[in-house]
């Protein structure tokens, strides 16, 4: 007997990826998920960088350098340390290590001893923090997805290179993803991140991306971490992708080099669309190809019924700074 597919619908994929309340539909239920988290602040600045669950927010207020306040709503976990990057980092490493010693988060267990950044409302870095714990304070997190494609000699798209996860990786284990993907690093634009993951992942060379990669906007979302994710269930994500796309030759077959990477397949747009409603494929990646769709007019308004939503709902406007926002000082 065939078994179901987990989504009916592009925008239920959708929405599995973005699932935090939305204020436009539903105001009261977003009102409340907020209050009911803690605010995660950096001294001296009012704004809000991430949100935080309760139990984690009182691991981090019991430590040094952190300041806990429940006296108001809404509820605030503060870094108070001396204004420069290098002190908040500093203290983040210290919380983390011991938090790390004691077993205190399962999802500390996958630590990558990779750095990632954290802005400030006028695009500054912050601070420095693990990659593995990022989501702990709910801080957005920037990544680029990179998608090779092919096309018959009409013009067509015919398939997407996709590459199928290890059994073993850390995170969305057998699950399909972008010919090559990852996360942005400290003082690290979104193409020297596509070299490097297009080289690790992918075994496509600088040169090659160089030839023909195209920049194809971004996807934002808010996402809640689910058990195949590893670590604390419910920590929550929001997330910015930069996204690229290059036309291969038929002969172009990418390599993995990454032993996270099982392998890759060369997927017609029927079977990699099946992939993604069969809960097949990861969240991030199914949005990056929804908006492939849009970009080459496989889906439109004629044969998609929640186009315009699908459309509006892969870019959402987040509640944290973000990176390049405010980096214009003049016009």
């Amino acid at each position: 007997m065939a078994v179901p597919n987990r989504f009916t619908s592009l925008l239920e994929v959708l929405e599995h990826c973005d699932d935090f309340p939305l204020p436009q539909t539903d105001l009261k239920a977003y009102a409340a998920r907020v209050n009911s988290l803690y605010h995660f602040k950096v001294s001296p600045y009012a704004t809000t960088l991430g949100y935080v669950l309760p139990q984690v927010a009182r691991e981090f207020g019991a430590c040094q350098g952190w300041d806990l306040d429940e006296t108001r709503i809404p509820r605030t976990l503060t870094l108070c340390t001396s204004p420069e990057a290098a002190s908040r980092s500093a203290v983040i490493a210290s919380t983390l290590a011991r938090f790390k010693q004691n077993g205190t988060f399962r999802i500390l267990e996958h630590w990558r001893s990779e750095l990632k950044p954290c802005y400030g409302p006028t695009g500054e870095v912050l601070f420095a923090i693990e990659r593995a714990a990022f989501p702990l304070l709910g801080i957005v997190a920037y990544g680029v997805m990179f998608i090779a494609y092919t096309r018959d000699r009409q013009g067509h798209v015919t398939g997407l290179w996709v590459q199928r996860r290890s059994e073993k990786a850390r995170t969305h284990a057998g699950l399909y993803d972008g010919t090559a993907a990852g996360g942005m690093g400290v003082d690290e634009t979104s193409f020297a991140t596509l070299l490097a993951e297009a080289k690790e992942e992918a075994s496509l060379s600088g040169e090659f991306i160089r030839r023909g990669a195209r920049a194809c906007g971004t996807i934002s979302y808010f996402h809640t971490r689910r058990v195949e994710m590893g670590g604390e269930v419910g920590l929550l994500q929001p997330g910015v992708h930069f996204l690229y796309e290059m036309e291969v030759p038929d002969h172009t077959m990418p390599e993995s080099n990454d032993e996270n990477v099982a392998g890759f397949e060369l997927l017609t747009l029927g079977d990699i669309r099946g992939e993604i409603f069969a809960g097949r494929a990861k969240p991030w990646f199914a949005l990056a190809v929804i908006d492939f769709f849009i970009r080459h007019g496989i889906i439109s308004e004629e044969n998609e019924r929640d186009f315009v939503e699908i459309s509006m709902r892969l870019h959402r406007t987040l509640e944290f700074p973000v990176f390049g926002v405010s980096f214009l000082k003049t016009l």
